[in-house]
């Protein structure tokens, strides 16, 4: 465990010099990237119980270097953000400072950035994922859902 957290440290250092300082974190005005809802949690929830659509968080920090960077690269894929708004509820939460952060983070244990959460409208833990996504990686465990 302690050479994996090392490991995924030393990724982001190096993400981190590939990330551009005004990279866009939400979708452009144009409509391109996922669209992430300004809800919170349970507003998604109760959303997803009446779409029966399942709930997608990237949970992330402001500090972290490859939430940047999936920010500014994978969630901007034309594809990725087709699949993504059609399927899911998108949620962005800052795990530090949002209000439903540090819940989310104890829950699911989110100790890594980014994790990637899918859960269902009661709260289940259908799939995640750690650490930077491609587009092609992120639409692979988008579609296995």
């Amino acid at each position: 465990m302690r050479k994996l957290f090392v490991l995924l440290v030393v990724i982001g250092a190096v993400s981190m010099a590939f990330v551009k300082k005004d990279a866009p974190a939400e979708p452009l005005a144009d409509g391109t990237g996922i669209k992430f809802k300004g809800m919170s949690l349970e507003e998604a929830k109760a959303e997803a119980k009446a779409s029966g659509k399942i709930i997608f968080i990237d949970a992330y920090t402001e500090w972290c270097g490859p939430c940047k960077r999936m920010a500014a690269t994978t969630f901007m894929d034309d594809k990725v953000a087709d699949l993504f708004n059609s399927k899911f509820i998108n949620l962005k939460i800052e795990m530090e400072k949002s209000a439903d952060g540090p819940n989310v983070a104890r829950a699911y244990g989110v100790k890594v950035y980014p994790t990637l959460l899918f859960i269902d409208a009661q709260g289940v833990l259908k799939k995640q994922a750690l650490g930077l996504q491609t587009a092609d990686q992120l639409l692979a465990l988008g579609k296995s859902l």
